[in-house]
């Protein structure tokens, strides 16, 4: 391969955000030994940023080396280089070392995110959830709008089995980002956890509203896919838990009222889930394991 061609890989790999990262070392060594960098302008420098993370992910601590010697010539004092060095340390030192990195760098510059995000890395890898939590918490109140982050947050809590301030915590995701079905889903499924049956009910219909077929298409004619066959798993989860156990269906931490007709919801979710894997449906004459799942959507 040339060096043109690996350049023209490895830009469209930075636009696509695709680490890759075996494969980026190989393409970027190839372009350093061939010198194809140096024609690059003002984009070696993405260039020698990415080599670099590769360089680390595979373990050639020298290659990174080399890329953050350019890097840190050229923007001296950069919290982006910054970052890229504290990163290049947690590879060969102690993680109290990059800790403490990372904690000067705040120290002189609390607004640098991707430095308290790493620091908020370090502590979850070092088993520290609670101190964890606590900094990410304070980082989310200065940069609210921060989707990964509040994901992170309801990650840790569900880690801890609290599942309760997980949800709230979704619950900003799902305020920043409404229309992202998948959210909606992980906060029914942590609803369900949670034991909010009637919520998780909900948030899993509401899934369903989003993503099952386009308008045009009526219920008999659509086949679920994707996203869609796991809601409809969470509309039967929950539609039988709370038939067999009333007393579940009016618990809900958040107040919300059960559906007045469970058993038709029931019998759609088993409807519905009988079309997905059914030889009739568009997408089913191949599917595995149909006589399992109708079996289970079938029992009381």
């Amino acid at each position: 391969m040339s060096a043109h061609s690996a350049l023209e890989e490895l830009a469209r790999y930075r636009v696509q955000n695709r680490r890759a990262s075996q494969e980026v070392f190989e393409k970027g060594t190839l372009v350093l030994q061939k010198n194809g960098h140096s024609k690059m302008g003002d984009e070696v420098w993405d260039f020698l940023e990415q080599l670099a993370l590769a360089a680390i992910d595979v373990d050639r601590l020298d290659v990174a080396d080399q890329c953050l010697r350019q890097l840190s010539d050229k923007f001296p004092q950069s919290p982006r280089v910054d970052c890229l060095a504290g990163i290049r340390l947690e590879a060969s030192e102690s993680a109290a070392t990059a800790l403490k990195y990372y904690s000067e760098l705040l120290e002189a510059d609390s607004t640098n995110v991707a430095v308290w995000k790493r620091r908020i890395s370090v502590l979850r890898r070092m088993g520290q959830t609670e101190e964890a939590i606590s900094e990410l918490s304070q980082y989310l109140d200065t940069f609210y709008t921060d989707i990964e982050g509040w994901l992170e947050l309801a990650d840790m809590y569900a880690c801890c089995n609290q599942y309760d301030y997980s949800l709230q915590a979704l619950s900003h995701t799902l305020l920043l980002a409404p229309q992202n079905p998948v959210y909606v889903l992980q906060s029914a499924e942590t609803a369900y956890t949670a034991g909010d049956l009637p919520l998780s009910l909900k948030m899993f219909l509401m899934v369903v509203d989003m993503t099952d077929g386009d308008e045009t298409e009526s219920l008999a004619e659509s086949t679920p896919l994707g996203i869609t066959v796991r809601a409809w798993y969470g509309v039967k989860l929950c539609t039988r838990r709370m038939s067999q156990n009333p007393r579940v269906a009016i618990t809900s931490a958040s107040g919300t009222s059960p559906p007045k007709y469970m058993d038709l919801l029931d019998e759609l979710a088993t409807e519905r889930l009988r079309v997905t894997y059914s030889s009739a449906g568009r997408k089913g004459d191949i599917a595995q394991g149909r006589g399992i799942v109708f079996s289970w959507v079938a029992s009381p």
